[in-house]
């Protein structure tokens, strides 16, 4: 196991649900993080007891790329270094195969926000990851990722995609010690998913053990490695 001291986390959509869980987790655990958030007001009364030593709190908006660079700046000015990014940030919007060309538009959004976010987040850390030697990245996918139920195809395409660029993500950094995992969750009680009726909120996921796996996950040595993480709260089988 990694030891946490000194480790320097970047973690997206830190203000709400499963990213502000993983955050709080891993301030216990001793970790230092780098918080971003579209509403760092809200994160920011939040995190206000928190050692400020360890915390930073910048914002950062997934359809605007200069929100990216200028985070990761902030980050290594502080801190000197980046340890590992959780790719958390992202949106749900209904598009299915029937939808017309208006609701384009929404599939747009959910591109952008759950996959080239990601991606230019990669980039941009992958040489800072690479120089730490057990550089981790976490992109929180869905179940939606791993197999589509329905015809509301548009947010399991974007997931779909975040999965496959976990394993690139994994390929391309491993042999300097970078290592990468695919969280899919299914439903999980957060404010994405307050208005399913399918299941209960008592049934759902809570995010609290989700940030317990992530804090697992990153802390494994490089000669454990874990793709792809898939946490249910329901029997279903996923291919």
């Amino acid at each position: 196991m990694i030891n946490s001291n000194g480790r320097v986390v970047m973690i997206s959509g830190a203000n709400r649900g499963i990213g502000l869980a993983i955050a709080r987790n891993l301030y216990q655990a001793g970790f230092s993080l780098s918080l971003a958030s579209r509403k760092i007001s809200t994160l920011e009364s939040i995190v206000k007891d928190w050692s400020s030593e360890k915390i930073l709190i910048t914002k950062f908006d997934a359809m605007d790329k200069s929100t990216h660079s200028d985070w990761v700046t902030k980050t290594l000015d502080k801190f000197g270094k980046i340890d590992c990014l959780i790719n958390n940030a992202g949106i749900v919007e209904s598009v299915s195969v029937d939808d017309e060309e208006d609701n384009e538009e929404a599939l747009d959004r959910m591109w952008a926000v759950n996959v080239k976010a990601p991606l230019s987040l990669t980039r941009l850390t992958l040489p800072f990851l690479r120089k730490s030697g057990a550089g981790r990245v976490i992109n929180v996918a869905s179940l939606a990722g791993k197999a589509v139920y329905g015809s509301s195809v548009g947010y399991s395409m974007t997931k779909f995609a975040a999965v496959a660029l976990s394993h690139a993500t994994r390929h391309g950094g491993w042999d300097d010690g970078v290592r990468c995992t695919a969280l899919c969750p299914g439903y999980v009680a957060t404010d994405m998913t307050s208005t399913v009726e399918s299941i209960s909120t008592d049934s759902m996921i809570s995010p609290d053990d989700l940030a317990e796996l992530v804090r697992t996950v990153i802390s494994l040595s490089n000669t454990a490695s874990v793709a792809e993480l898939l946490v249910n709260c329901r029997p279903d089988i996923v291919a």
